[in-house]
């Protein structure tokens, strides 16, 4: 039996040795292989006061004003003297939309100024990596745009999200699998035809057809709640984009426990659509499909028929370049019908781990220019933001502190977004620039793998983003006039 005088003995006896290596361990460690370097914390470097964290409170609470702004139409500027103007705020935000040309975002504030006199819908799309899955960012920027210029619906989902959204419940069975191209070709397709939210769904491995085989079934149930606000609720289509199947697919689909259609969908194609009006009674819906072979279901789309619909297309894993895997024809079909007149893209988080000097970083930039060339040529009458990624923490010693090489891939993607003729956003000097993340992580509004917001932090980051938005809007409208 262990006397606990001895046990606690034998603690201070094993603390006090480990503080005598530490002080007598070599400063830069001890080089083991050529990539391994063991080093031991020095006991008078942890005891030394926690260094401060950078002060984000000025950014906080102005992000914290803007979000009380309620949506205003800014339209006629006559009538309406309390247009949303970074300039008087106070504290101001550190990042406003950079760009070289407002012809960079022409197409998309001309296209909302004609929303209150043309009724029409308009398609915003939001591409990103992990940072916006789960509607995050999106969700906010859906809010705030369908309440000043009109418009209701989540917009595009997939059959399959990798995040469960505070917007959309999916629910379905276990016979379901998802195709994805951003992070490398599926080998179990043998074509390009990922549709516009660079994947699909099926529910069953598309094979050859067997004319004595039974058909298989499934069933896929949507639930849409006001969690991301109440405009999430009003929308009255649901349009399911699909193609590519060898034979007619049954599809029975119910609004609430009422049966609305029941008929085949079309075999072949890369771009087929079939459309259903729903009323306000019920909020789920429900897809139940029989057949031997399963079509490509690249999106289901909820939405009004004027006004502003918002996507999320959450992409885990991607780095941005992904669009020349995907079948440009369809593609522009994609763009062409859903009349695109912005697409966001936001990217670069998930390439800092690859890059190690300012050569990968330059070779990472010329890959997105050329993305952003594709997306351009495939929605010409779209403009396209970039935003930036966030500031990224990694451990040293016993600190967190900023990416080595992140300041030189933001600068050389915002020199190849510029040069593209599209606006950026610096979301890393917005949220307070070098070391910033420790205090987000620190006011609960970032992970702790300091890399991602969390949903607090998200919508401090979109509101933020949205305010430069519409106060670039906002101008726009003033030099127009």
């Amino acid at each position: 039996m262990h006397h606990p005088f001895k046990t606690w003995l034998f603690l201070l006896f094993s603390i006090l040795l480990i503080s005598i290596i530490g002080i007598v361990f070599p400063t830069n460690g001890v080089q083991i292989t050529s990539s391994f370097n063991l080093k031991f914390p020095n006991p008078i470097d942890l005891l030394k006061t926690k260094e401060s964290h950078k002060n984000i409170t000025s950014i906080i609470s102005t992000a914290d004003s803007l979000d009380k702004i309620k949506p205003i139409i800014t339209n006629n500027l006559k009538k309406d003297s309390s247009i949303i103007t970074l300039d008087t705020l106070k504290p101001k935000p550190n990042s406003k939309l950079e760009y070289t040309s407002i012809k960079s975002l022409q197409n998309f504030f001309e296209a909302l100024r004609n929303l209150k006199s043309v009724p029409y819908a308009i398609r915003v799309l939001h591409y990103g990596d992990s940072q916006i899955e789960g509607d995050r960012i999106t969700d906010y920027l859906r809010l705030k745009l369908q309440g000043q210029f009109g418009g209701g619906g989540p917009g595009l989902i997939s059959f399959m999200p990798i995040s469960q959204s505070v917007t959309n419940k999916i629910i379905y069975s276990d016979n379901w699998d998802r195709y994805g191209v951003f992070t490398a070709k599926d080998k179990r397709v043998s074509h390009s035809n990922y549709g516009i939210m660079a994947g699909f769904n099926r529910f069953l491995p598309c094979k050859k057809i067997n004319d004595s085989s039974s058909a298989t079934t499934s069933y896929v149930k949507i639930s849409t709640t006001k969690n991301a606000g109440t405009n999430n609720l009003n929308y009255h289509k649901i349009k399911l984009f699909y193609g590519g199947s060898q034979a007619k697919t049954w599809c029975e689909f119910y609004d609430g426990p009422a049966l609305i259609s029941a008929d085949s969908l079309t075999a072949g194609g890369i771009f087929n659509l079939k459309e259903y009006n729903v009323g306000n009674e019920s909020y789920t819906h429900q897809f139940n499909f029989s057949g031997k072979d399963s079509p490509d279901f690249y999106a289901l789309s909820l939405e009004s028929e004027y006004g502003v619909i918002v996507d999320n297309i959450g992409l885990r894993g991607s780095s941005g370049t992904f669009f020349h895997q995907i079948n440009f024809n369809q593609l522009k079909q994609f763009y062409d019908y859903l009349n695109v007149k912005l697409i966001i893209l936001q990217f670069g988080g998930n390439a800092m781990p690859q890059i190690k000097d300012a050569a990968n970083a330059h070779n990472y930039a010329e890959y997105i220019r050329s993305q952003i060339s594709l997306v351009k040529k495939a929605a010409p009458n779209a403009s396209v933001i970039f935003i930036g990624p966030a500031d990224m923490s990694i451990k040293e010693e016993t600190s967190y502190i900023t990416y080595p090489i992140l300041e030189s891939v933001r600068d050389n993607l915002k020199k190849v977004v510029l040069e593209s003729g599209c606006a950026y956003f610096d979301m890393y000097e917005c949220m307070g620039g070098k070391n910033s993340m420790p205090s987000w992580v620190e006011q609960n509004l970032a992970a702790s793998d300091y890399i991602h917001f969390s949903p607090q932090g998200a919508r401090k980051i979109a509101t933020l983003f949205y305010a430069s938005l519409i106060t670039e809007y906002n101008n726009y409208l003033t030099i127009r006039k």
